[in-house]
């Protein structure tokens, strides 16, 4: 059973940025499509960013031009690049990966990191 397990939330300014990692127990190499949501206070989840095997990537709306979701698989990982941060942006970050086409609730799912990004 693979398991995903998120590192680099943290507390920061607005305008900063942070790092975020997800590490799976076994090789990426199986998944099609990795990806990060966000649950905000007050809000659903909502995809922030994904990338699939053939290294496309797609953004919500919100995050274009400031994140980069990125993948190596030598090393079995999924990182988020953060930069620009807004208060908007707090919220709990998950990572998610699948075999098939899209991420579903029954797919892989970390267990969170806090970002909480300060005015």
């Amino acid at each position: 059973q693979v398991q995903l397990v998120e590192s680099g939330g943290g507390l920061v300014q607005a305008g900063g940025s942070l790092r975020l990692s997800c590490a799976a127990s076994g090789s990426t190499l199986s998944f099609n499509v990795m990806g990060w949501y966000r649950l905000s206070p007050g809000k659903q989840r909502e995809l922030v960013a994904r990338i699939t095997s053939g290294v496309i990537t797609n953004y919500a709306n919100s995050v274009k031009g400031r994140f980069t979701i990125s993948r190596d698989n030598a090393k079995n990982t999924v990182y988020l690049q953060m930069n620009s941060l807004k208060p908007e942006d707090t919220g709990t970050y998950y990572c998610a990966a699948a075999r098939g086409l899209v991420i579903t609730e029954g797919d892989y799912w970390g267990q969170g990191t806090q970002v909480t990004v300060s005015s």
